[in-house]
């Protein structure tokens, strides 16, 4: 892989990563009860983009992950 690709997976997954606990805490709201069905939305949306960050980081190092 050419090191611009590999620098920019790294940064992607990185990426996804910070969603990954936005995701957490948007469970955590969840099982507080605090605005459950907002928290509950947010969460099912950054899932969402959690997958679509880990399927750029798989083509970027040359294999799909689906």
């Amino acid at each position: 892989m050419s090191e611009p690709l590999s620098h920019l997976a790294d940064e992607v997954s990185a990426l996804e990563r910070r969603v990954s606990d936005v995701i957490l805490d948007s469970l955590r709201a969840q099982l507080r009860d605090d605005d459950a069905d907002e928290a509950h939305e947010l969460e099912k949306r950054l899932a969402k983009v959690q997958r679509s960050l880990q399927k750029a980081e798989g083509l970027l190092r040359g294999y799909d992950r689906d």
